[in-house]
């Protein structure tokens, strides 16, 4: 069964969502909280009673305290931590990053179907990330546009020292948003191959999902614009 925690500040939306997965036959809702700090506070009731969420779905602007803030400081206290799936528009790219620096696993459209919604919540529940395509694509763009991106020369983690090159090829590819059949057919080789790739990629650098490999490899400078 997978427990989750809705939070959002629209009522209209929160009990929506809330009634949507409670439908659901594996999923349990265990709180719903209309603000960042509401959530962090639920969050710790229930884990307190043995009952921490599995996943917490995230709307970005709230009252009190924000979704970015909210899911930086519930990710940082938890013995366990949830999976943070955030709420979002097209039109909040500039929180795109800040949520995956934060710690977010993956983003959800706010309009997005009922189905989209409770296959998001299912996979990052199972440990993956939700970046879809279009996302990464979007964030990449407007990241390289206005992001920090790390100088050519920058310091980089002695960690990716250690990759191999076809290694430092996957992760370039993994954060430009490729899915591992598209790195598969990029590199010539079987899909199972370029899942093991990136498997040992995330390994080796101690990365929790693809959220965090877009956000590395822009941050040394590992992908640059036009390379």
């Amino acid at each position: 069964m997978i427990g989750v925690l809705v939070v959002d500040d629209q009522s209209m939306v929160r009990e929506g969502f809330a009634a949507l997965l409670g439908a659901q036959p594996d999923i349990e809702v265990l709180g719903t909280a209309g603000d960042g700090q509401s959530a962090l506070d639920t969050a710790r009731e229930l884990t307190a009673a043995g009952r921490a969420p599995d996943v917490v779905l995230m709307d970005v602007r709230m009252p009190r305290l924000d979704g970015i803030e909210a899911t930086r400081s519930l990710l940082a206290d938890a013995v366990r931590p949830p999976k943070v799936l955030v709420l979002t528009t097209f039109d909040l790219d500039d929180h795109i990053f800040a949520a995956l620096k934060a710690g977010a696993s993956g983003f959800l459209l706010k309009h997005a179907p009922a189905a989209e919604l409770l296959h998001a919540v299912r996979v990052v529940a199972a440990g993956d990330a939700l970046l879809a395509p279009e996302i990464t694509q979007r964030l990449i763009a407007h990241y390289l546009a206005t992001g920090p991106v790390a100088p050519a020369d920058v310091d980089r983690p002695a960690a990716l020292a250690a990759l191999t090159p076809r290694e430092v090829d996957v992760l370039r590819l993994v954060a430009r948003g490729r899915s591992n059949r598209e790195i598969a057919e990029e590199l010539f080789v079987v899909e199972q191959t370029a899942k093991t790739h990136v498997s040992r990629v995330f390994a080796k650098l101690g990365l929790r999902d693809r959220a965090q490999a877009v956000v590395l490899a822009y941050e040394t400078g590992l992908v640059r614009p036009g390379v």
